[in-house]
C-alpha cells in the first residue's frame, strides 16, 4: 500500500494560498496540505535539520510551488530539490504569475513537472489535480536514494 501524499504549497500570497486550497479540497482531493508563506520556512522543511532531505527519505510529496517569494525565488528552491536525492522524485507543480517563456523554459529544464500561470482558471487546476490524486492512488512515486 502507498503512503499519503503530503502536499507541500509554498505561496506567500494569503488569497491565492486560499483559492488553491479550496480547489484542491473541491476537487475531491483530501491529502494534508502543508502551507508555506515563505521560501525559508519551506526549505528548512523539506531538506531538514542536517539539509539533506533524508527526513522525507520514502515519504510521497507533491509541492506547490510560487515562484515570486518574498526571501527567495522559487527557481533556486525548484533547483535544490531536483538536485536532492532525497527529495528529487518529488513532483513540482509551479504556479505563479510569470508567464515569461524562458523562467518557463527555465523550470521544466530544471525538473518541474507542471507549470501553470496565475490568475489560474480552476476549473483545469482542480481537474489536473484530480488526475494527479489519481496518479499517485495507481503508480506509487519511486522510492528515494539510501
Amino acid at each position: 500500500m502507498s503512503k499519503p501524499v503530503t502536499i507541500i504549497m509554498i505561496e506567500d500570497d494569503e488569497g491565492h494560498a486560499r483559492l488553491i486550497e479550496r480547489n484542491i479540497r473541491r476537487s475531491g482531493v483530501n491529502n494534508e496540505i502543508m502551507p508555506f508563506t515563505n521560501g525559508t520556512e519551506a526549505v528548512n522543511y523539506l531538506f531538514g535539520s542536517d539539509g539533506s532531505g533524508l527526513d522525507h527519505k520514502g515519504r510521497a510529496l507533491l509541492i506547490l510551488l510560487d515562484l515570486n517569494l518574498p526571501d527567495m525565488t522559487g527557481i533556486e528552491i525548484l533547483r535544490r530539490v531536483k538536485e536532492d536525492k532525497y527529495l528529487k522524485c518529488a513532483p513540482v507543480v509551479v504556479l505563479t504569475t510569470t508567464d515569461d517563456s524562458l523562467e518557463i523554459k527555465r523550470c521544466y529544464e530544471l525538473g518541474c513537472n507542471v507549470y501553470i500561470t496565475k490568475p489560474v482558471n480552476y476549473e483545469s487546476f482542480a481537474n489536473a489535480i484530480r488526475q494527479l490524486g489519481l496518479f499517485f492512488s495507481v503508480i506509487q512515486v519511486p522510492p528515494a536514494a539510501t
